[in-house]
């Protein structure tokens, strides 16, 4: 492991690496806690946090360039971002089941899948972790 590339990457990589890890912790601890109470309202809000600071940096990283600075991977910012705004819509009108599957569905691919991509050779990612 050599976090040395990390820190030597550029700022906004690094935010984004940050709330990134920060964001697969509180999730991970959301999931595996009871839905409804003080704590899962408080980690939840840190979460949701998280996210945002995820999916708004990832517009200053242009690593990966198919139409201009821009490539997939910002489709699923932007859509990232939609669902945010739709998990805190569903759970203000109530509406608890379509928050929880709009809230997992962020959890299981707008994080742990496009984490999954960070890891392919030739990433940042991939050469902390495989040297």
């Amino acid at each position: 492991m050599t976090v040395s590339v990390l820190m030597n990457a550029p700022p906004a990589i690094q935010l984004h690496v940050a709330a990134a890890c920060l964001a697969l912790v509180l999730g991970i601890a959301q999931l595996a806690g009871t839905r409804g109470t003080l704590w899962h309202r408080s980690v939840g809000m840190a979460w949701v946090l998280a996210m945002f600071v995820v999916a708004v940096s990832s517009f200053f990283i242009h690593q990966i360039r198919l139409l201009g600075p821009w490539s997939p991977i910002h489709l699923l910012s932007l859509l990232t971002l939609f669902g945010l705004c739709g998990a805190l819509y569903s759970l203000r009108k109530k509406r608890y089941r379509q928050h929880g599957r709009i809230m997992v569905s962020l959890f299981v691919f707008g994080l742990i899948g496009a984490g999954l991509f960070t890891l392919v050779p030739g990433r940042l990612l991939h050469a902390v972790f495989f040297g």
